[in-house]
């Protein structure tokens, strides 16, 4: 009886699996910054690699930063481009924290994520190109982690 239970359990939590994948035009991608801080000319390059050569959707940039974070923001400029459309150029201030300093993002321990949807870019180009800098006022901003770009497509599979 305990074999039986735990085959159909196997094949419960692959159906669930199966379902649960992402959708072939999903992307998602983190870069991990250096310890000694992000410095100012560094730009992130993400390549979409997505299945068709045009998606819709949402994207949306990440920032994993940690506990000694100094400011309660980010200033980001976040570039598009596209052989097919044309470039799209935006900047973004991610409120990382309230007027006291609690962190906005979730997390555990010393890191915390938080997202922001970018709202004039909805479509997406297999092969686009989307950079990613910091526009702070500071050579070399400190203790942010990792960057990311996640494209979610609001077409089924």
């Amino acid at each position: 009886m305990n074999k039986l239970l735990g085959v159909y359990m196997a094949l419960l939590f692959s159906i669930c699996l199966g379902a649960c994948s992402p959708r072939q035009n999903d992307y998602s991608k983190f870069c991990n910054l250096s310890p000694s801080g992000w410095i100012y000319d560094d730009t992130l390059l993400f390549v979409t690699d997505i299945a068709d050569s045009v998606a819709s959707g949402t994207l949306t940039v990440a920032v994993r930063h940690n506990n000694n974070y100094p400011y309660s923001n980010l200033w980001l400029e976040l570039t598009r481009r596209s052989g097919v459309d044309k470039t799209t150029r935006d900047t973004l201030n991610l409120q990382l924290a309230d007027i006291y300093g609690r962190w906005y993002g979730n997390g555990f321990g010393a890191s915390y994520q938080f997202s922001d949807t970018v709202n004039n870019i909805t479509r997406l180009f297999r092969g686009d190109t989307i950079s990613v800098r910091h526009i702070m006022r500071l050579d070399t901003l400190p203790d942010v982690e990792q960057l990311g770009v996640t494209f979610v497509s609001t077409e089924s599979k």
